[in-house]
């Protein structure tokens, strides 16, 4: 096995992983490799033979109940000789002291998680649509029944928090404030007089293979004509090619998908090492990222 310097991704790295990532078909929005080397400061690292770097792996602490591994690439010009398998433990060391262990596992990867204690729990589809007429939804949506559709300028973001908190594995607020105040793209959420948040969503400019996309995540939303509301807001101002990473395990976000034209380009499956908390799925119709969950 050849010898691997592993270093902590500085800021001069993103380029390069971002590029990486774009090359894989990751499809990375913009800012989203900084906002996970900022949520976990030792997270992310870069394996280096002498001055060439050769592929990076990120496994991020969300707190000690909670941590999850993405970003693993090695370049193809230097697989087959041991680097990936430096930079998986190099990752799972740094979450040893962690309960639960997440990961978005490609097909072909699955049984080799396995091997390594992970038990799968359910698909997570790729969805994309081609918006060719936001005029067209822009003029058609309807405002939710009693609730007000708020723009990220004017975010109530203590509400969002709790409202996330109570729908996701762990709470995430240090990840979740980066991911909601960046400048790229819109964040909306729906509130009702009260302040309380029912749903809530961000759509980001993403790098595809060839040119430029977006991508909708997290969309989390009490029901599915909800969801549809929020998805029909963000693109009536963003044409082009759109992705969504939904779970499978609420059936109701593939049939507002298929409502609003999305088709399934891919999947992955999210696997667990340890106990995760268990939670209902009914509210999330899209993650975040599939490599922070």
């Amino acid at each position: 096995m050849a010898a691997l310097e592993i270093r902590p991704l500085q800021d001069s790295d993103v380029p390069t992983v971002v590029q990486w990532a774009r090359l894989e078909d990751f499809a990375p929005g913009i800012g989203d490799i900084t906002i996970y080397k900022n949520t976990d400061r030792q997270g992310i690292w870069l394996g280096w033979q002498g001055s060439t770097p050769v592929g990076c792996i990120a496994g991020v602490k969300y707190n000690r109940a909670y941590g999850f591994i993405g970003l693993y690439i090695v370049r193809a010009e230097f697989r087959g000789l041991g680097h990936g398998h430096q930079l998986w433990q190099k990752a799972l060391n740094h979450l040893e002291d962690v309960d639960c262990i997440g990961l978005e596992a490609a097909p072909k990867l699955i049984e080799h998680y396995r091997e390594w204690g992970f038990r799968s729990d359910a698909k997570t589809v790729r969805w994309q649509l081609l918006n060719r007429t936001p005029n067209d939804l822009a003029q058609n949506r309807e405002q939710a029944s009693g609730l007000e559709v708020i723009r990220g300028v004017n975010l109530a973001m203590e509400a969002v928090h709790d409202y996330d908190a109570k729908r996701e594995a762990t709470p995430r607020h240090h990840f979740l404030r980066q991911w909601l105040s960046h400048p790229a793209g819109d964040v909306m959420t729906l509130m009702d007089k009260q302040g309380q948040c029912h749903g809530f969503a961000r759509i980001r400019p993403c790098l595809l293979p060839i040119g430029e996309g977006w991508r909708i995540g997290p969309l989390l939303a009490d029901s599915a004509e909800l969801a549809h509301c929020l998805i029909e807001h963000l693109l009536a101002e963003h044409p082009g090619v759109v992705l969504i990473d939904a779970p499978a395990s609420n059936p109701c976000a593939g049939s507002v998908l298929t409502r609003l034209g999305f088709k399934q380009v891919s999947s992955t499956t999210r696997m667990y090492r340890g106990d995760v908390t268990p939670i209902p799925h009914d509210a999330v119709f899209g993650l975040a990222c599939l490599e922070l969950g």
